[in-house]
């Protein structure tokens, strides 16, 4: 699509988003889909050829020529496909049915002395390769571009934490001045759960299940073509060869327990960015960060002093709708009426969809992660703003000197007044505590109150 017809696409995602969906097409669309169903068709064909049942056979060359139908498909191939479809070509009448159109194309591209025309598609439903193309497309889009992008995110969350490990940084609880920590052990929090994330996300994908079981996943045409073959046996070989598990029970349809889990997973990965993008949001809002301008951009249409985090919000907005997307695709694909209905197939065209929304949230989160550069004077200011945040440390160390009565102390002192360090020296000078303690008591300073977060990072990060 050029940029003069992006402006009039239907999708932003292939409009106003198109570069940053762009890495999706191999796997996303209606091209894309075309070349996996002639991959299992093809590699079917082949391992059919390989059964000492079938008269069918193969040489080499044909091999290797039937595998470039999908191994170098373009543009013009899939013009082809969709005039078998829409339209009919030479020979075959239009089909309006797209699996069959690729059935056509396959024995379109047959050499003329070629008897491996009756075993194209033999004894298959079109769900025996649906679910197989589908898997392949979701695997390839989750592995090639979902999963190194999720990378790039953890990459940047890794480098801020590592960088800013020891700026202290005010903590808030429902929203209140809480215990301090660092802006690098917040960053390695989401560091950690974002690997986690996509580790579910990677190990979904590598559990994708496939069947190949005919009309009624009974292989009723295969035994009554040849009877004494172990068509489940062949399937599973078949299945596990192209990378999937093999599921052996099904009805017509894949039961895509399977996808849902992957979509679940996905949707996880996107809900640890989503909570990313609002705190980074409010840190922006507290002025605990700031962003570097791009030069030339416009911030606000009405306010020129405004650098807003658009790459958050935007983030934020993508990831909502995709994780809306993955939710109702987790929940529709594992129901089929009886054996089979049709409703999942247009339903399944829409995982492209998804993805994409995924795709721009995670490139978006990873520029806006480019662009954060803590204030730490802010920071410090509201850490000196706020000592009462040192009550804890105070009733806990008196609470460790036997003082039943730490807590209520600290309380009095603190609770809806507004208190300064001295009146916390004052608090100091009258216990009845030993000069070492009075003394560690007098060195407890809001900015210095940070525990070991910066050796959290480095635990997390070097071990």
């Amino acid at each position: 699509m050029t940029d003069a017809h992006a402006l009039y696409a239907v999708s932003p995602l292939d409009g106003r988003y198109r570069s940053r969906t762009q890495p999706l097409s191999p796997y996303a669309s209606e091209a894309a889909l075309m070349r996996a169903r002639i991959r299992v068709e093809v590699e079917y064909l082949i391992a059919l050829a390989d059964l000492e049942a079938t008269p069918l056979e193969l040489d080499a060359d044909e091999r290797a020529h039937l595998r470039v139908l999908y191994e170098e498909f373009d543009a013009e191939d899939a013009a082809l496909v969709k005039t078998l479809e829409t339209e009919g070509y030479g020979e075959f009448e239009a089909t309006n049915h797209d699996v069959k159109a690729v059935e056509y194309f396959i024995r379109h591209h047959l050499p003329a002395e070629s008897d491996a025309s009756p075993w194209i598609h033999f004894a298959l439903t079109s769900e025996d390769v649906n679910n197989l193309a589908h898997r392949l497309l979701v695997r390839g889009a989750i592995e090639d571009v979902l999963l190194p992008a999720l990378h790039e995110v953890s990459d940047a969350l890794s480098e801020l934490a590592r960088t800013h490990r020891d700026v202290p940084m005010l903590a808030r609880t429902h929203g209140q001045p809480a215990t301090p920590t660092t802006f690098g052990k917040e960053m390695a929090v989401y560091a950690a759960r974002l690997g986690r994330a996509t580790g579910r996300l990677a190990q979904a994908t590598d559990a994708l299940e496939g069947k190949l079981g005919g009309a009624s996943g009974t292989y009723a045409a295969h035994v009554a073509a040849y009877p004494d073959v172990e068509w489940p046996a062949f399937a599973r070989e078949f299945v596990t060869d192209l990378g999937f598990e093999w599921t052996p029970l099904t009805t017509q349809v894949n039961p895509c327990d399977d996808l849902a889990a992957v979509f679940d997973a996905c949707a996880g990965a996107n809900n640890v960015l989503l909570d990313l993008d609002l705190d980074i949001w409010l840190y922006v809002s507290d002025r605990y960060l700031g962003q570097e301008a791009v030069d030339g951009e416009t911030g606000s249409s009405t306010m020129p002093h405004k650098v807003n985090p658009i790459d958050f919000e935007n983030s934020e907005g993508n990831l909502s709708k995709a994780n809306a997307d993955l939710r109702f695709l987790a929940d529709y694909v594992t129901t089929s009426r009886l054996q089979r209905d049709l409703s999942d197939s247009t339903v399944k065209r829409t995982i492209g969809g998804a993805f994409a929304h995924c795709l721009i949230g995670y490139t978006k989160t990873r520029d806006g992660l480019g662009k954060v550069v803590p204030n730490e004077p802010v920071m410090r200011a509201d850490l000196e703003d706020t000592p009462a945040i040192i009550g804890e440390a105070v009733q806990t160390i008196l609470r460790r000197e036997g003082q039943d009565d730490a807590y209520e102390q600290v309380k009095a002192l603190t609770r809806g007044r507004e208190v300064t360090l001295e009146d916390f020296r004052t608090l100091f000078d009258d216990l009845g505590v030993d000069d070492d303690v009075r003394e560690e008591l007098h060195a407890l300073t809001p900015e210095t109150y940070v525990g070991v977060a910066s050796g959290l990072v480095e635990q997390d990060f070097e071990d």
